[in-house]
């Protein structure tokens, strides 16, 4: 049978268009970003952490872990992280391609039903033990039988048959798929003889978990027979701080020597002598999320009316000094050709038109509006004090529930028991598919209930589409169709801010949610 190229195969698979103006997939800053204090307070002078002696550094975050074994994991500040320990067959890179991990060399079909890979000679776990393709047979089957394949929204349904000789595994595909490597990527493989993969997590990754304190902290550290090039300090340490003035206060103390995610106003606080600011885009689409199942936004006009309520610019500019890009669907712009910018000004600001819709739909004296936020997400805290003051001009009256962030991911994420919540969603394997495939009104982590027969129709149309171009077509139309029901209030793709202290360096941001340890090293 007749064979491409890995490197034919890759480059047609992804070419990710790298963001501009806000950073995109990489650094834009290597000095204090607009805004940033430029004079050092007596409070803020230069502090010897002594880990630079130690090679090893500390990162402050702001959310506690939901699970440390790779198929289980939901939040993306989790995925974020572990990133650096668990690898799949294939893995990303910063500028957007999928190459070779655990694997050395992929290889599809002609017809693109069968996919050929090659076994990585010398590959070990975190617990010394050499990686065998049974642990590769086994990683894959967990994702693909029960409740890991749930979770895992039945992207692998289409493997038909897995094969194995000595070191290469064939998958046969029930139908071909552009997308299938990126959802492979995600395919974690782990030892089969590790019964607790969530209290003993081992990976193949540049970085071993050496321990793990709920609530407080999870260390890392250099695994020193990583199959590749590998990390460059010795020990990572995650300090979670679930309240944001303590994420400030560890910069400054010399308790953190770098902080993602941090608001413009966070920034000023700190020293442009012991800090710099990096800043990229977060990849993600922040919104408010309405629970379309729950009354009053079962009714479009009522979801319609929150977007004509809505200025988004405006909300950027005060809750962000302006860093951010305005977003009018599920979509970001590194997604490149599947970005549809013509979508974010669909409903231009216009109170008066929202209280119009309101009163058609039953409600001449507004509406009241629960928003729960996670209260240790400062950004997204933030968002909902200025969209609730925004709202008011529209007799929308919102209050602002904040919640602990496992209390959100109980209730909200998983229990669906909320009315409007705002947070981030993002893609961890750089498909559209995962961006709006979680729209289906038959997708488990449909958390806003969002129920569109036509929808469904053109969704599984994109999926099953051979033709990139006739693919793409697809989900440009779902995006539409989720701007024209107003399925949620889109809102913007965050900058990401990253405070990192002055001698380290290396960081590089991907088209991902990601934060990549092993490229960081001390001058």
């Amino acid at each position: 049978m007749k064979k491409h190229t890995m490197a034919i195969l890759l480059s047609l698979l992804l070419a990710l268009a790298l963001l501009a103006g806000c950073g995109g997939s990489g650094s834009t800053t290597a000095t204090p970003a607009p805004g940033t204090n430029n004079q050092t307070p007596a409070t803020q002078a230069p502090v010897n952490t002594g880990r630079r002696a130690t090679n090893e550094i500390a990162i402050g975050v702001a959310q506690d872990f939901d699970s440390l074994d790779p198929h289980h994991m939901t939040a993306a500040g989790t995925k974020e992280v572990l990133f650096n320990v668990y690898e799949g067959l294939v893995k990303p890179t910063a500028d957007g391609r999928i190459v070779p991990a655990v694997a050395s060399e992929v290889s599809a079909s002609e017809d693109g039903l069968t996919y050929t890979l090659k076994l990585r000679a010398g590959v070990k776990f975190h617990d010394g033990s050499a990686v065998t393709m049974d642990d590769v047979v086994y990683s894959l089957n967990r994702r693909m039988s029960g409740e890991d394949a749930a979770a895992y929204l039945k992207a692998l349904d289409i493997i038909s048959e897995v094969t194995t000789e000595g070191d290469t595994l064939t998958l046969t595909l029930s139908e071909p798929s552009g997308e299938f490597l990126a959802y492979l990527m995600n395919v974690y493989v782990i030892p089969a003889a590790n019964a607790d993969p969530e209290g003993k997590p081992i990976g193949t990754g540049p970085y071993k978990v050496a321990s793990r304190a709920a609530q407080d902290s999870l260390v890392l550290e250099r695994f020193a027979d990583y199959w590749g090039e590998g990390g460059k300090l010795d020990k990572v340490t995650f300090k979670i701080l679930e309240n944001a003035e303590s994420l400030v206060l560890g910069l400054q103390s010399g308790a953190l020597d770098l902080v993602s995610h941090m608001t413009s106003d966070q920034t000023t606080q700190l020293s442009a002598q012991s800090f710099r600011i990096e800043q990229g885009s977060m990849n993600l689409v922040q919104a408010l999320y309405l629970n379309n199942a729950r009354a009053p936004f079962d009714d479009v006009r009522v979801r319609q009316a929150l977007c004509y309520a809505t200025n988004k610019q405006g909300m950027i500019d005060l809750a962000f000094d302006g860093f951010g890009i305005p977003l009018g669907t599920s979509m970001f712009p590194s997604f490149g050709k599947y970005y549809d910018e013509s979508l974010t000004d669909y409903y231009e600001y216009d109170p008066a038109r929202a209280r119009e819709l309101l009163a058609e739909a039953g409600y001449p004296d507004g509406i009241d509006v629960t928003i729960t936020v996670p209260s240790n997400y400062t950004p997204h805290v933030n968002t909902a004090q200025v969209l609730a003051e925004q709202y008011k001009a529209a007799n929308i009256r919102a209050t602002i529930q904040p919640v602990e962030w496992n209390t959100w991911l109980r209730d909200v994420y998983n229990g669906r028991d909320f009315q409007a919540t705002i947070t981030g969603l993002t893609s961890d394997n750089m498909t559209a598919r995962k961006l709006l495939e979680r729209f289906g009104s038959t997708i488990d982590n449909n958390f806003c209930n969002y129920s569109n027969p036509e929808y469904d129709e053109i969704l599984a149309k994109a999926v099953s589409a051979i033709d990139d171009a006739e693919q793409t077509a697809y989900y440009r139309q779902l995006e539409r169709i989720l701007t024209e029901t107003a399925a949620n209030v889109y809102l913007q793709d965050m900058a990401d801010l990253v405070a990192v202290r002055s001698g380290l360096k290396g960081l590089e941001f991907y088209p991902l949610y990601v934060l990549d340890v092993s490229t960081l090293e001390w001058e």
